[in-house]
């Protein structure tokens, strides 16, 4: 009688994504399906994936919900206007704040990486670059 809705994206709705874009999400993709699901950069493309549906917002009894997440992050994708790397953005966004509860919450298992993703081994966000000030 019920519908199995998932509440937040699920790991299993991953490869469905992957044709979506262009080559660079479509190899951070690939990367992400030779991961387990509870390591820090799986669980920050799902927290990037809540995010851009509004996984947050999402009633189990809505339209949206009913077709499922996968249905869902398809069309988000689809219908998102900006470039790749604004997504590869809002993916390391997500993965710093992965990697920040993970230090904050050490009981909670997530897999990390030996070598960690530093900052100032990143080009900057979104939100840095929105933040600058514009040459006119």
């Amino acid at each position: 009688m019920y519908t199995a809705n998932d509440l937040l994206f699920p790991h299993h709705a991953i490869p469905s994504l992957r044709h979506l874009r262009g080559a660079e999400w479509q190899a951070l993709i690939d990367r992400i399906l030779t991961l387990p699901e509870s390591h820090e950069e799986t669980l920050a493309l799902m927290l990037t994936m809540i995010r851009l549906n509004g996984c947050m917002g999402c009633e189990t009894d809505s339209y949206r919900a009913m077709r499922g997440c996968a249905a869902c992050a398809l069309q988000t994708l689809r219908r998102y206007k900006g470039p790749d790397q604004e997504l590869l953005d809002l993916y390391n966004d997500a993965l710093r704040d992965v990697q920040n509860f993970a230090d904050d919450h050490p009981n909670v298992r997530v897999l990390r990486e030996s070598l960690r993703i530093r900052a100032d081994d990143l080009p900057l966000t979104l939100k840095e670059r929105l933040a600058q000030p514009q040459n006119a």
